[in-house]
């Protein structure tokens, strides 16, 4: 089939078929009232799929091309100066709170046993690697309609023992940066944004217009099929502190001291002339390990579909905008039963969800299950309490491992009668209008 062409010819012609199967097969159908309405999915046309195929026909399989530019695309959009590519958004996480730990930061180093203020109300990935490495998640409450951390509670969470606090935008609502920024300043304290859910937020701060997870010392993303662009599996790890960028790529790469890429060898010229630690004089640097790192490293063939979702996510972000507002807008008659969500101040969310709080006298289960039955796809706010959750049983029991500062009232409101819908780009206004006649009649 391909005898009498060059390998570049055989590809295109691999590549246009892939394309036109793409087209062909992958075409979303337009959406009929009473199919079922996920809470998300993912968006994606020929492109994608085409860079897919032609990573895979490189067969070069661990990063190479398509990670350099995605990193570099992706830093790009986000106005910072690092970013590293792994392979989920919760390897993100643990990496941003790993790198805290390097001895490398001396005295502002985490050790284990020191504390981070953090939530309840969220996913649990933002919270592991701490009860991992043996830090102290210190929880405190929220607020109802931003469903974020409550500001006027984090002095008292404070202690002698603090060491940093790392929080999630919750489901695209930035919390408020402002405060929480000026608390970590004043108290010399590390902030990571667990941006997962809020890729394309903005908060305004000091007069100056910022793209979340770029505030804090760390913010990481996950490209999880859900979120805001995908890669299937895959998250990012970015930062503007250049000791930082250093101590990530080493944790992600097995906790090497060197930094060269897979194939390449002795980028700094000194491989075989240096000696670290105990290690005779000359040992090879590419051996060399600095810290206890991991292999969190994404394919290339992930980083291949960033590379084409990252040239859509503009178009992303205002469609989420304009379904959130379509959403919010028509459910406004139903506020003696809800409680909508409200944005930040100095915000620009690009939701993930819709968050919904059943006010007394309605019955979120009944709700949720109304909606589901109709085939409308719900979702709880993650955990809801994370510490009444089994993973938390021995140190409850124990009475160790974990702070709660002063009480999780709203946590616990949230747990039992919060709930959220999707406003994923691939929605069309039929779709909204189809929720929101639904939770109409659940209501009724």
């Amino acid at each position: 089939m391909f005898e009498h062409m060059t390998e570049q010819e055989a590809k295109k012609q691999i590549l246009d078929m892939v394309g036109a199967y793409c087209d062909q097969y992958h075409q979303k159908k337009p959406y009929q009232e009473g199919e079922r309405i996920p809470y998300a999915s993912r968006v994606y046309d020929r492109e994608e799929m085409t860079n897919l195929v032609d990573s895979a026909l490189e067969f070069w399989l661990t990063a190479g091309r398509y990670t350099d530019e995605f990193e570099s695309e992706f830093a790009k959009y986000l106005k910072v100066k690092y970013c590293s590519l792994v392979n989920s958004g919760s390897s993100a996480n643990l990496l941003a709170f790993m790198a805290l730990t390097s001895p490398l930061l001396k005295e502002r180093q985490v050790r284990p046993g020191d504390e981070i203020i953090t939530v309840a109300a969220g996913f649990p990935t933002t919270v592991t690697p701490m009860v991992q490495y043996g830090a102290v998640p210190v929880f405190v409450d929220v607020t109802i309609p931003q469903y974020n951390i409550d500001v006027t509670r984090l002095e008292a969470a404070l202690s002698e023992k603090t060491k940093g606090v790392m929080l999630a935008h919750t489901l695209g609502n930035p919390f408020d940066l402002k405060a929480v920024k000026q608390f970590c300043d004043d108290h010399n304290l590390w902030l990571i944004e667990d941006n997962c859910d809020a890729l394309g937020s903005t908060y305004t701060l000091d007069g100056k217009t910022c793209l979340t997870g770029t505030v804090g010392d760390i913010g990481t993303s996950s490209f999880y099929p859900p979120h805001h662009m995908t890669m299937g599996e895959g998250g990012a790890v970015y930062t503007n502190d250049p000791l930082l960028h250093k101590i990530i790529r080493s944790l992600r790469d097995w906790g090497r001291d060197c930094m060269c890429p897979p194939g390449r060898d002795n980028l700094c010229g000194h491989r075989f002339d240096r000696q670290y630690g105990e290690l005779p004089v000359g040992y090879d640097h590419k051996y060399v390990y600095s810290h206890f790192g991991y292999n969190l490293k994404a394919t290339d063939m992930q980083a291949a579909v960033g590379c084409a979702q990252i040239k859509k996510f503009p178009s992303f972000v205002v469609r989420r905008k304009e379904n959130f507002a379509r959403l919010k807008e028509g459910l406004l008659d139903l506020q003696d039963s809800f409680i909508l969500p409200e944005p930040c101040e100095n915000s620009d969310p690009c939701w993930f969800g819709f968050l919904i709080t059943c006010k007394e006298g309605c019955d979120r289960n009944k709700v949720v299950r109304y909606a589901e039955e109709q085939g409308v796809q719900t979702r709880m706010l993650f955990s809801g309490n994370l510490t009444k959750h089994p993973c938390f049983d021995q140190m409850r029991r124990e009475g160790r491992g974990y702070r709660i500062a002063g009480d999780l009232t709203v946590t616990d409101q949230i747990m039992t009668d919060t709930f959220w819908i999707g406003v994923y780009p691939g929605m069309t206004d039929a779709m909204i209008d189809r929720m929101i006649r639904v939770l109409k009649e659940a209501v009724k």
